[in-house]
């Protein structure tokens, strides 16, 4: 199948502080905006960060491999060099890890190299990669 980008529009409760973290420390380009919301492309995706006063809602986690995943969340699943040069990025930005990237389910089906953090706004981000892509949907 052809790549088609996806779109998601997510509550922020600061757009300065949005732009300044997917513009600045993510690096994600900014498309249109307006006062009440923000385009970025997230490696090819359009995202949207639109205002909401008291974003912030209450966490849930479900248990994957040993660790407690935040949800809802989003993310990209990314090769695996980009997926290590944006780990180092955010070590290097002083973002805190709710879950320090690792590598799940190691040596089985599935094998993932994973992390995850909060934005500003407190919503919940998943990055992901494959070694071997063909396991992007494995039983």
């Amino acid at each position: 199948m052809p790549f088609t980008p996806f779109h998601i529009a997510f509550p922020v409760d600061d757009l300065d502080a949005a732009r300044a973290f997917y513009g600045t420390t993510l690096g994600c380009p900014e498309g249109r905006s307006s006062a009440q919301w923000i385009d970025f492309d997230l490696f090819g995706h359009q995202i949207v960060a639109h205002l909401k006063l008291s974003a912030k809602t209450d966490a849930h986690h479900n248990p994957v491999d040993g660790h407690d995943v935040p949800v809802p969340h989003f993310g990209v699943v990314l090769p695996m060099a980009t997926w290590e040069a944006l780990a180092d990025r955010l070590r290097n930005a002083g973002i805190t890890f709710i879950i320090e990237p690792y590598i799940r389910f190691k040596g089985e089906v599935g094998e993932q190299a994973t992390m995850f953090f909060l934005d500003p706004a407190g919503n919940a981000l998943e990055f992901k990669a494959f070694a071997d892509i063909s396991q992007l949907f494995a039983k």
